[in-house]
């Protein structure tokens, strides 16, 4: 059997530039690709805490240590620079695989600076 797990997130990155007219859907601080393991091209979720929106698109390169998180074409009505988003990407996994497995978590400020990192998402408590 196939599962979907989270691979990585990089979450609460504040996007920097909304770009209509630019080719390429989501161009991330490379760096911060490297960090989570979103690779070039791949298929990623965007989650806007600021207006609700989800929508799916791909990652492209940004400068390294640029910071740059830039929603770009269609998607780019659906984020605003300011807004914070929750970027995501998932992988299918075997049950053997998913025994060990661990996403990458990486934890960002309003200015896309790494505040921390993770493997798990703590127990949500009533």
């Amino acid at each position: 059997m196939q599962l979907t797990l989270l691979k990585c997130k990089l979450h609460r990155a504040c996007v920097t530039h909304s770009e209509l007219d630019y080719e390429g859907s989501c161009a991330i601080d490379s760096d911060l690709m490297e960090m989570a393991g979103i690779r070039e091209y791949e298929q990623i979720q965007i989650y806007n805490i600021t207006n609700g929106e989800r929508f799916t698109t791909y990652a492209i390169l940004a400068e390294a240590g640029s910071r740059i998180i830039s929603v770009n074409g269609a998607a780019a009505h659906k984020a605003n620079p300011g807004d914070r988003i929750i970027i995501c990407s998932y992988a299918g996994m075997d049950e053997k695989e998913v025994a060990d497995f661990k996403p990458a978590l990486v934890y960002l400020n309003e200015e896309n600076r790494v505040t921390h990192t993770g493997d798990s998402i703590p127990v949500q408590v009533a």
